[in-house]
């Protein structure tokens, strides 16, 4: 599961690290960001499309725009299978900029907010799919889903599952038209334990309303609970 995730790096070190354009697009950095806001996506290939879709995806057939809000995550082992997230498995990849999400641990009777990154510390993507809504007379809407797999050993503690952190060697592949099904579903792989690190953050991040330094600040030794 991710529900919730960061964006703290700066512009210069996405437009470097992904190979994009990001002028003329609006706030960036984010602490906090909730399903349904609209967040900085990768998608499509020479050049690569650098833009804002909204977080829940919505299938380009259904006529309830609602069904996004429970399209946050979709589930590795069945893309194939589910008719909302097949078509967009073969025609619509697309890379979600990152450089941490959140998950919750259990201590005793409490919820510890835990920061996952990178050791690097570096800006990642995670593996999503797109879709565009064009029901009503409205601006066809953009959204996406973050791809989830089973938690490597470092993260199975705070959860079961993990977002799909991609390779960056497999960027290009990931975004691809070219790229089958199969072939896709086999990037689909947890994180190196090796890779990742995390850290007790303060409940300010439990309310999606905070979006600010607050949330990543780590906490201190002494009140992490002992995670």
């Amino acid at each position: 599961m991710c529900g919730r995730y960061t964006l703290a790096a700066d512009a210069e070190l996405i437009e470097g690290r992904f190979d994009v354009q990001l002028m003329g697009l609006p706030r960036i950095s984010r602490y906090n960001v909730a399903p349904t806001q609209d967040v900085l996506t990768i998608a499509g290939q020479g050049p690569r499309r650098a833009g804002m879709m909204r977080w829940g995806l919505v299938p380009s057939w259904t006529k309830d725009i609602s069904v996004g809000n429970r399209m946050i995550n979709a589930r590795a082992e069945t893309l194939a299978k589910r008719p909302a997230f097949r078509t967009a498995l073969q025609r619509r990849r697309c890379l979600v900029v990152a450089d941490g999400f959140y998950e919750w641990a259990s201590v005793g009777n409490h919820r510890i907010p835990m920061r996952v990154t990178l050791k690097s510390g570096e800006p990642f993507a995670f593996a999503g799919l797109w879709e565009r809504w064009e029901k009503g007379d409205g601006e066809p809407l953009e959204t996406f889903t973050i791809i989830t797999t089973e938690a490597n050993g470092k993260l199975a503690p705070l959860h079961a599952r993990m977002p799909v952190i991609l390779d960056p060697a497999d960027f290009e592949r990931w975004l691809s038209p070219e790229l089958a099904g199969n072939d896709a579903e086999a990037l689909l792989r947890p994180a190196p334990d090796s890779a990742v690190d995390f850290h007790a953050v303060s409940k300010h991040v439990n309310n999606a309303r905070n979006d600010d330094l607050g949330c990543i600040e780590p906490l201190p030794d002494d009140e992490d609970g002992g995670v």
